[in-house]
């Protein structure tokens, strides 16, 4: 996945986990750890399955279910237009 964060995207990191600042709209995006692991696998040129890997081997999780979870996260943003692919 060639997936990319628009230029009116920007991604501050927090305690928490992360921000996506949609400077277009004015909006944000909070993203917990899980998340946060999802976006830099694809933005660092993993795939979708790459991501659920990743979930499934750092946090406590079923494959089908991070797969399932890790799909909807992606096409959420997506469709925001937080997240380009």
């Amino acid at each position: 996945m060639n997936a990319v964060l628009p230029e009116h995207v920007v991604l501050s990191e927090t305690d928490y986990g992360a921000v996506l600042l949609d400077q277009r709209r004015n909006t944000y995006f909070q993203l917990n750890p899980t998340a946060v692991l999802v976006l830099r696998t694809v933005l660092d040129g993993g795939s979708e399955e790459d991501a659920v890997r990743r979930v499934t081997e750092t946090f406590p999780v079923a494959e089908e279910r991070a797969a399932g979870d890790v799909a909807a996260l992606l096409e959420r943003m997506r469709a925001a237009e937080v997240l380009q692919a």
